[in-house]
């Protein structure tokens, strides 16, 4: 199966991974497990068994975040491709063993997002629009979302679906992938935060995780909001400050 383009992982960089197991666990239903590679601590996330998240603790001080995975059939060919398109490859292809070949880039907007070249049979089920606790969409914020769209349409074989205009804030962009939308992107709204990727998880009642968020320490930042098709979603800060959204019903 040709996975190219499809979002494939979902990876938290946090200081503090007992604390953000204490977070994520209750509100996404996730379970917990070390991943068990050698000499590096890797914590894996799982909804019902499957794999659906990574977190981990740098080795030195940093912004807590989520990292987004792209799927792409040849890593290095890609990351030489992000390179030609004006971005740049932060972590060049290494091996992860049992899984695939990796890469952390940067778009030409200063966006950060992971590239993964996953090994046959190994595509995952990260992503899946129709299970609460995996990644069910995908926000780019970026300084120019229409050189933004360009790029990753030349790099991943997006297409550019709707477009929905939001008044003085621009057009929220859709974008597809074999003909189903996957993502949106949108100008950056806050001066001072760099362009950036924002994964959205399912969740079963959007109202009812945005009182779990704040009971477990978190912040909800925006919502509930209701968006095209019924479904409801909220953007908020876990209880180490990294950014996220969750999609579901009301």
């Amino acid at each position: 199966m040709n996975a190219h383009g499809a979002p494939c992982w979902y990876e938290l960089t946090t200081g503090a991974v007992a604390r953000s197991q204490a977070f994520y666990g209750p509100l996404l239903g996730w379970d917990f497990q070390d991943a068990g590679m050698e000499g590096f601590s890797y914590i894996l996330a799982l909804r019902d068994g499957a794999m659906v998240a990574g977190m981990m603790e740098p080795d030195t001080p940093m912004p807590e975040f989520w990292m987004v995975y792209f799927a792409v059939g040849d890593c290095a060919a890609a990351c030489d491709k992000v390179t030609a398109l004006g971005g740049k490859v932060f972590r060049a292809p290494e091996p992860i063993p049992g899984t695939g070949i990796f890469a952390i880039v940067v778009d030409p907007q200063g966006a950060a997002f992971g590239l993964l070249q996953p090994l046959e049979g190994q595509q995952g089920a990260a992503f899946d629009q129709m299970k609460q606790g995996h990644g069910n969409w995908h926000e780019l914020h970026s300084t120019d979302p229409e050189a933004g769209l360009a790029f990753y349409t030349a790099l991943l074989g997006w297409t550019p679906s709707t477009a929905m205009p939001m008044g003085e804030m621009g057009n929220y962009q859709l974008f597809a992938r074999e003909g189903r939308d996957i993502g949106g992107m949108m100008r950056l709204q806050s001066e001072g935060v760099p362009s950036h990727w924002l994964p959205y998880f399912g969740a079963p009642s959007i109202k009812a995780a945005m009182a779990q968020i704040a009971e477990l320490g978190g912040q909800v930042l925006h919502g509930p909001q209701e968006v095209p098709g019924g479904a409801f979603i909220c953007m908020a800060q876990d209880s180490r400050g990294a950014h996220f959204a969750l999609v579901g019903g009301a």
